[in-house]
């Protein structure tokens, strides 16, 4: 038995360290992931005249298996110790079934779409009985670990059913049993112990993972385009607005949320609200990465309508999660914010006429102007501390 054995494998309340190597090794899974739903992602815009509203919906629900597997291991290692035995294997486990749920993204919702569910719930499964060996069971309501076993049931009935609308239709009721399972689990128990300090890192890295596959997909989108004026340009404008995204976060919510949990009266539930606004801003940044794949590949084509739920729907994500986050962290919420998000809805009607890079640049512009609005609204004046609402 090594030393990481004999130490307790719950945390303390006080208990928080920085992210394990393990659990940065776990993140790389889903660096692959986020890969594989973008590039479905563009596919589905690169086909027929028109998306279909309900492709995205299905990677979307694909998303969503894949971040409530990372966000309940998260919170398992934010209370556990991943460095004993135990831990490790909850951890390799986990990373077992996202890796298998990545593989079958591609097909996810078509001919690999029992792999895909059948890695989720093998996942999930595996997770609770090694937290109960953890002996984290003990502070979860009944209904939270029932429901990782009710929701079971939809996600293989869908894995085997042929029809992709009821396929649909079950997951997005497992989906719902989960995270109505995971959000009671948590939110009813204030007393347990959790690092909030560590769960903040760990948002703020898989945030990082999102940033830097929107880098990954314009630097693909360059390389495999004709390599002219107009890509450049789009490939300039992308990486000035992954900077601008990257700037909104952190400036100044993002750098203080460690804080923001640690003074929050209730850091579970303050964990739990800070994990949904995340997941907004991260489902935004995948969206706008796949925007800019649009605009360098394409920038001058005719426009194409549907290509603004990417344009402008991904950045237009971005700030409502922001906006969220802001109230969570300092219990108001930023003008700029607002005003981005009236800006980008008002791009809408003129976007519809306009190239695929004037979109973009469009979008850039209003992106620049909310940064340039918080730097100077913060000139002289000393940093503001955090305030959570709960």
């Amino acid at each position: 038995m090594d030393e990481s054995d004999r130490a307790p494998r719950v945390r303390g309340e006080a208990g928080w360290q920085r992210p394990s190597f393990l659990e940065l090794f776990f993140d790389l899974v889903f660096v692959f992931a986020f890969n594989q739903v973008s590039l479905r992602l563009i596919n589905d815009f690169g086909t027929g005249n028109r998306l279909q509203i309900d492709e995205v919906g299905r990677a979307l629900v694909l998303f969503l298996a894949l971040w409530m597997l990372w966000l309940s291991t998260a919170f398992s290692t934010s209370r556990g110790r991943p460095e004993s035995t135990p831990g490790q294997v909850m951890v390799f486990m986990a990373m077992a079934g996202a890796t298998v749920m990545a593989v079958a993204v591609a097909k996810g919702f078509e001919g690999r779409a029992f792999v895909f569910a059948g890695a989720y719930v093998a996942a999930r499964v595996s997770r609770f009985l090694l937290a109960v060996r953890l002996r984290q069971a003990e502070h979860a309501p009944v209904w939270g670990w029932f429901s990782v076993g009710l929701s079971a049931v939809p996600w293989v009935l869908g894995g085997l059913v042929d029809d992709r609308l009821s396929r649909g239709v079950l997951w997005v009721v497992a989906l719902a049993l989960d995270y109505g399972g995971f959000a009671l689990t948590h939110r009813r128990t204030v007393g347990a112990p959790i690092a909030g300090e560590h769960l903040a890192e760990r948002l703020q890295q898989f945030l990082l993972i999102a940033l830097g596959e929107a880098i990954f997909l314009s630097g693909r989108a360059l390389t495999n385009s004709s390599f002219g004026i107009p890509q450049g340009a789009g490939f300039g404008l992308a990486f000035v607005g992954i900077a601008l995204l990257w700037r909104i976060y952190f400036y100044r919510a993002g750098s203080v949320l460690p804080l923001a949990i640690s003074r929050a009266r209730e850091r579970t539930r303050e964990s739990v609200a800070v994990a949904g606004s995340h997941l907004l801003m991260i489902v935004g940044i995948v969206l706008s990465g796949v925007g800019f794949d649009l605009y360098i590949v394409g920038p001058l084509t005719q426009p194409r309508p549907d290509f603004l739920v990417a344009i402008l729907g991904g950045p237009a994500l971005v700030l409502a999660g922001r906006a969220l986050f802001e109230r969570q962290v300092f219990s108001r919420i930023s003008r700029s914010r607002l005003v981005g998000l009236l800006a980008l809805g008002l791009l809408v009607p003129a976007a519809w006429y306009v190239p695929p890079l004037a979109a973009g640049g469009a979008v850039v512009v209003v992106l620049a102007a909310i940064a340039v609005w918080d730097g100077w609204r913060a000139r002289g004046r000393a940093p503001e501390p955090p305030v959570p609402p709960i």
